[in-house]
Order: structure tokens, then sequence, then C-alpha cells
């Protein structure tokens, strides 16, 4: 009965004081955020509460496992996997703890600017130096530290890190394209080409830069379809950035009108329609006849917007308001096929 008592006694005590330590580590931080309303770190610093207790219990379960006085063959593998699972949970814990320090930079840095371009240019540094160091840096350590645990994959953890140059070789010649990838999207973050939340025109579409990542970017087309790209393509092809150099944007609505379209009063029109619009941010706007043909005239209406939202819907509101306007009090300055009676169809007719 001893055997037995003694080893749930002290795997109990050290799960219990592990979770207890988690516990007042969560009311810490919480006591501390509601005192603190200036920093949003302490609130987000209990997201680590899950990966530390794993990382606490593992250590704790690995310091205190010969106290259990099992005397198993399998002592040693046992105590192995616990220092194993201690370097994972690390590992998790140094994730969770750069997502905190990450999201409550960005959120600092948002609410003391109204620069909504740095803003995002930020956001894009922080999310690609968060994969930086999860994929390259925190993971690698892991699984070589793991590597390493194993006496019997000692040799195998050893010859990896001295082969690591040789290793750096061979990848590069064989991956060349996502090391491309990778240099293109450190560009990209530490540049100022394009950034989360702008707005571009790639390959024909538009829409908004919706993740960068370290190989590929995805914008979210204004259908809500998501177009993937390699995160090379924006550093060897060119596109439209509808965002860079302020927000700020000037759309235009092109109209095919009759000769006889009374374009003063057009151009009244569309003014007093601007004014009214909420969309129209005041900055320019303007209506003037770019084109002739021997059949119409070509009219361009340009107006200014806050973003290029907002000129979408003064675009589309702008060119209904004309057309409307025009049908209702000029239908004759709308454009019109010319027809004319054959002499076969009026010899038919005669018939």
């Amino acid at each position: 009965m001893q055997e037995l008592l003694r080893p749930l006694i002290v795997f109990a005590a050290t799960i219990a004081v592990t979770v207890t330590i988690g516990f007042l580590f969560d009311r810490l931080l919480s006591y501390v955020s509601t005192h603190r309303p200036d920093t949003y770190l302490f609130a987000m610093l209990r997201r680590v509460q899950l990966p530390l207790q794993a990382l606490l219990g593992s250590l704790a379960l690995y310091h205190t496992y010969p106290l259990a006085d099992l005397d198993l063959r399998q002592d040693t593998l046992i105590r192995t996997v616990f220092a194993a699972a201690a370097t994972m949970s690390a590992a998790w814990t140094i994730i969770r703890a750069a997502d905190a320090v990450a999201d409550n930079t960005l959120r600092s840095y948002a609410d003391r600017t109204r620069d909504i371009a740095r803003v995002r240019q930020l956001r894009t540094q922080l999310a690609l130096v968060r994969r930086i160091i999860t994929s390259i840096l925190v993971v690698s350590t892991a699984a070589v530290a793991i590597l390493l645990l194993f006496p019997h994959l000692r040799a195998l953890g050893t010859s990896l890190l001295a082969s690591a140059g040789v290793i750096g070789i061979i990848a590069g010649v064989a991956a060349q394209s996502t090391l491309s990838n990778l240099i293109a999207g450190l560009q990209i973050a530490f540049g100022d080409s394009v950034k989360i939340g702008d707005t571009v025109v790639v390959e024909g579409e538009w829409g908004t830069v919706e993740e960068i990542t370290l190989s590929f970017l995805t914008v979210r087309v204004w259908d809500d379809r998501r177009l993937t790209m390699p995160v090379s393509y924006f550093n060897s092809k060119p596109y439209e950035n509808w965002s860079r150099g302020g927000p700020e944007i000037t759309g235009t609505v092109f109209l095919h009108l009759d000769h006889s379209t009374p374009i003063p009063r057009l151009r009244t029109h569309l003014y007093d329609y601007l004014r009214t619009h909420p969309d129209w941010d005041e900055r320019t706007w303007n209506l003037l006849v770019t084109d002739s043909t021997p059949t119409n005239i070509i009219v361009r209406a340009s107006m200014s917007a806050a973003d290029a939202d907002a000129v979408w819907r003064l675009r589309c509101a702008v060119r209904e308001e004309l057309l409307c306007w025009l049908g209702e009090h000029h239908p004759h300055a709308l454009p019109k096929i010319p027809t004319a009676i054959t002499a076969s169809v009026r010899e038919g007719s005669e018939e």
C-alpha cells in the first residue's frame, strides 16, 4: 500500500502546486491589469498561463520523480520525457509571450498616433517578426534540444549542428524560390511598398491586403474571394497600391453622352450632389469633356474621397445620379443609336 500511496502523494502534490502557482499568476496579472488601465500588456500576458503551467508541471515532475521511488527500468526514459515536455512548454511559453508583447506594442502605438499607414506598417513588421521567432528560433531550438535529450539521438543532434553549414548550402540551392520569398517577405516587412490593410490592384483584381507571411501574401478581393500570391511577386512586378502616400484618393466616372448634353447644368448638378454625399471629402471635384467622336462625347466626372472604399461608393453613386438626372430632365442627352430605313425594307413595306 505504501508503494502505491507514495507516488500518488508526490504526483498529486506536484500537480496541485503547479496549478496553484498558475492560478495565482493569472490572478496577479488580472489584478495588475485592472489597476493599470494605461497598458494592455498584463491583460495579454494572461494567455501565457496554460503554457506556463505546462512548463512548471513538467519541470516539477522531472525533479520530484525520484521522490516517488518507483524504481522502474524506464526511469531514465520517463525523466527524459519530462525534460522534453519542459523544453516544448518553454517554446510554447516564449511564443505566447512574444505574441502578447507584439499585440501590446501594436495597440499602444495605435492609441498614440493617428497615422493609419504607420500603424499598418508596424502591424506588418510585427507579424513577420513573430513568424520568424516562431518558425526559426523557438521551434528549431526546441527541436534540437529535444533531439539532444535522448541518448541514442544525441550523436545525430550533434552531427546536425556540426553540419549546419553544409545543410544550409544544400537547402539554399534546393529551395531558391522559398528563400527568395523569405527575403522578399523581410523586404516588405521593413520596407514601405505594401502593408497589411493596403488597398491594391493585382492582376486586374481590386482588394485589400489581409495577410503577409514569410512566403505568401493574401489579398481579400472586393467580392470576398482570396487571392494568394508569393511575396516575391511584389518585388518583381508592377502593381497598384492605392494606400501608398496616404489613403486619400480621387475617383473618376466616364459617361458617353450625346453632343446636345447641357454640360454647365450637368456640372452644377454634380457639385450640388457631391455636397450632400457623406463620402466626398471636399478636396477636389471637376467635370470635363475629355473626348468627342462623330456620334457622342465622353464626359469625365472626378471627385475625391478619404480612402479607396469611400471613393468606390462615391463613384457608383455619382454614376447612378448623373444618369438618372439626365434621363429625367434631359433625355435627349443620353447616347442614341442612329438607325435608317434601307431601300430593301422600304420596298418591302410598300408591297
